[in-house]
């Protein structure tokens, strides 16, 4: 019913401008645009998160979306011609409906966090001259039909997790100059050239050529990056002109560039199903900055102005020093005051990471094959992947940011987080190694063991269903109650996850979990940019007061959160559906009713045990109770789960062909 009510408030908005409006376009016109005006609005439900309200004046009833944030028209304003929303922290779906927009030109939504496909739909743009969806958590293969992009210039889908072999359709885009594509995890050979045919029904509705030529064809080429793939064969002759390393990171026979050892790509074929990992995905952080020319007067008056300030800011600087370096500690004063409650003195304690294992830059860097190998960024941090030598597969979390930002505020937040974390010690916890922290170059880095099985998430929502059976199910949410109990009662003080949920839980080898507060490390400089201060020698940090804030404990957030968690592993839904909406919302008719019970669980599961059903649903009830006060402990949540739910190999074998399968290759 609402989605007819909300046509029929799109239709009569859309009516009245017609009305008002002084001039009134064809009939074909007012299709068109309707059109237009529908993908945008569809666009704009299938993005669940925008934290940054871009969208916000994305109004239904206003029709006139030429007004809206990052949409450009024509002079006439009769059609859409340009999307540019970059760097918004847009969390959601492409919509397939983009690809009516038919006289669009640009489509620039780089450095955000989109999710699923990319719309087969987006072939139909023939006016299309940019696409740019760089810096997304795309998965999935590169549609062919974007080959019959005839007008595009520049395509960008570099730092997502694509996967599949390049399209040799690619070469049919004449006026192709720039592509960028590196950063996945594409397969397959470069192609060059091809004569293979190919129809509607196994390239897609909009393809139209009958002969593919290969990026050899494509003669306008300029630019392109294949680098940190998993392509093999040769570098066509066509491409040689380009510089190498457009091809390194990858699998290819090449003497001149840097490739992946064979390890690597003999695995890739076992692990190409995954979707990427982390929910930190790979991005650039550092964009790059312009400035305007300015008057040679005024350029000389700043010049001036800025020596004489950088000037007293040195005179300061040396001053401040001198104090932290005579001192035990400074005290810098808010206002004067005489009673001292205004002043504050904070120490980085020598002693606050002596038993935490400390690693060199230069180990790290073997490991991580030079820093190569990417498996996931945020705007502050990049993730990497390696292997100690003799040792075990570890992740690096390596913190990007100057060292000239790099204020003593965040020197004593980076090393209280190391010590807090390095407290952890349990099966289902994620294990801090150690860290790495080095002048030269500057360097910030955590070790933590490395979990091979990527996160709960990517198999819940990308991966194969068939591999969660429900004993393994239950055996994940047993061992994230675990660790939440060791967290909120064995620890003092307690530690909680900034922000649990399925990509912060993550699979060993044997599906077994372990939870990793990632969060802490996303936007580490919007922590206080303000709160510089400076580290003396003796180890005194000056700050401002009530500049440290403590590190959050919220035990009632995370039981709230688990509850969550446990509905989505039973239900394989995401806390957010476009179609379904919230996750709870749509449960709360089912977790009372033991006769529906069943109607909450994935499809892809073939076999459950009922009273596990039932024991998760009442468990789900209790963490999700909107009153804190009535909410049940994780002691509680524990011991209702472990007495309740079987999880014994008996049980096990008779819920998957999978576990009599992997029972049989361990025997």
């Amino acid at each position: 019913m609402m989605a007819y009510i909300y046509l029929l408030l799109l239709f009569l908005s859309y009516g009245v401008s017609l009305v008002t409006s002084r001039s009134f376009p064809s009939d074909e016109g007012n299709v068109l645009f309707l059109l237009v005006f529908m993908a945008l609005t569809t666009f704009k439900e299938d993005i669940y998160e925008d934290p940054h309200l871009v969208l916000s004046n994305w109004n239904v009833l206003d029709s006139d979306p030429c007004e809206w944030f990052g949409i450009t028209c024509n002079k006439e304003r009769q059609h859409v011609i340009k999307i540019n929303i970059s760097s918004s922290s847009l969390k959601g779906f492409l919509a397939p409906e983009i690809g009516q927009i038919t006289y669009l030109q640009e489509l620039t939504l780089q450095k955000n966090k989109l999710l699923g496909i990319i719309p087969k739909e987006l072939g139909m743009l023939k006016f299309l001259k940019v696409l740019d969806l760089g810096m997304n958590r795309l998965t999935g293969p590169i549609p062919p039909e974007l080959g019959n992009l005839s007008s595009v210039v520049n395509i960008n889908l570099q730092s997502n997790g694509l996967t599949g072999s390049l399209p040799a359709e690619l070469g049919n885009l004449k006026y192709l100059e720039e592509l960028r594509l590196d950063r996945n995890r594409l397969k397959g050979a470069v192609p060059a050239y091809s004569n293979s045919t190919f129809t509607a029904n196994t390239r897609g509705m909009y393809a139209t050529h009958s002969n593919l030529p290969g990026l050899c064809s494509s003669s306008q080429l300029k630019v392109a990056d294949f680098s940190y793939n998993f392509l093999i064969g040769r570098i066509p002759k066509c491409l040689e002109h380009l510089p190498s390393t457009s091809f390194q990171g990858n699998c290819l026979q090449a003497n001149n560039t840097k490739q992946r050892p064979s390890s690597q790509c003999g695995a890739e074929s076992s692990e190409s199903h995954q979707a990427p990992s982390p929910k930190h995905q790979r991005a650039e952080d550092v964009a790059k900055r312009t400035k305007a020319s300015k008057p040679a007067w005024l350029l000389a008056l700043e010049i001036v102005t800025g020596i004489m300030v950088g000037s007293l800011f040195l005179v300061a600087l040396l001053t401040a020093f001198q104090r932290c370096n005579s001192k035990s500690a400074i005290i810098i004063p808010w206002k004067k005051s005489g009673s001292g409650k205004d002043h504050v003195v904070v120490y980085i304690d020598s002693e606050l990471l002596k038993d935490v294992t400390k690693f060199s830059r230069q180990d790290l860097e073997v490991a991580c094959e030079d820093f190569s190998n990417i498996i996931g960024s945020s705007p502050d941090s990049l993730v990497y992947k390696g292997t100690m030598k003799g040792g075990p597969e570890i992740a690096v979390i390596s913190l990007c940011i100057k060292e000239e930002r790099w204020t003593g505020y965040l020197e004593l937040y980076y090393q209280r987080e190391v010590a807090e974390l390095a407290r952890l010690n349990h099966e289902n916890i994620g294990k801090l190694l150690g860290y790495c922290r080095e002048s030269t170059p500057f360097t910030r880095m955590l070790v933590f063991e490395y979990a091979s099985n990527g996160t709960l998430y990517e198999h819940l929502h990308y991966g194969e269903g068939s591999q969660l059976y429900w004993t393994r199910r239950m055996r994940i949410i047993l061992g994230i109650a675990r660790g939440l109990k060791y967290l909120h009662t064995e620890l003092d003080p307690p530690f909680t996850i900034l922000e649990l949920n399925s990509s912060a839980v993550y699979l060993t080898e044997d599906f077994s979990p372990k939870l990793v507060d990632f969060e802490s490390w996303k936007s580490i400089l919007s922590r206080s940019e303000k709160n510089s201060g400076s580290v003396g020698n003796n180890g005194a940090v000056c700050l401002l007061p009530n500049s440290v804030e403590k590190r959050h404990v919220d035990i009632h957030g995370n039981i709230h959160a688990f509850g969550i968690l446990m509905l989505e592993i039973i239900s394989g839904r995401p806390p957010f559906c476009k179609d379904k909406g919230s996750l709870i919302d749509w449960a709360k008719d089912y977790l009372e009713l033991p006769e529906v019970m069943s109607y909450l669980l994935d499809p892809e599961l073939k076999h459950f045990r009922y009273e596990d059903l039932k024991a998760i649903c009442e468990v789900i009830c209790l963490c999700i109770q909107p009153d804190s006060s009535k909410q049940s402990s994780m002691d509680e949540i524990s011991l209702a789960l472990e007495s309740k739910i079987d999880t014994s190999v008996s049980i096990e074998l008779k819920s998957s062909s999978l576990a009599w399968a992997e029972l049989a290759l361990s025997s």
